[in-house]
């Protein structure tokens, strides 16, 4: 790997250790609603996914990236899990504001949610 991939490879690491922080904190605040995607980053980390995306949180909303730097800027493809209640997910995957795909499920193991994350990861790193 070269200095830039190790680089990359390091803030987006970073990104998924703090992400499952801010998480750990929320379950452990009554947000028990959050658990099966704290499961779903753990399985994903597990897959190395971590080297893959940038994740973060707009308060519990779950935001998966191909960003360097922290914050995304107007015209950056995201992927959002918006966490409605247990079991029921809004999925967003939009390039600033417009929106490509908007959809409700009920199972983040869902391959529609697979699909666009591997759609995501297609893209370029910026």
């Amino acid at each position: 790997m070269n200095n830039r991939t190790i680089e990359i490879t390091s803030r987006f690491e970073k990104s998924w250790s703090d992400t499952e922080k801010i998480f750990d904190m929320l379950l452990e605040n009554g947000f028990e609603r959050l658990f099966p995607v704290r499961q779903f980053i753990i399985e994903l980390k597990e897959k190395g996914e971590n080297q893959n995306f940038r994740i973060g949180t707009s308060m519990y909303r779950l935001i998966f990236s191909r960003s360097i730097e922290h914050g995304l800027r107007d015209n950056q493809k995201q992927l959002m899990i918006d966490t409605l209640d247990k079991n029921d997910y809004q999925i967003v995957l939009r390039d600033g504001f417009k929106k490509y795909r908007e959809y409700r499920i009920s199972d983040l193991n869902d391959i529609k949610l697979t699909k666009l994350l591997e759609t995501l990861k297609g893209t370029l790193v910026d």
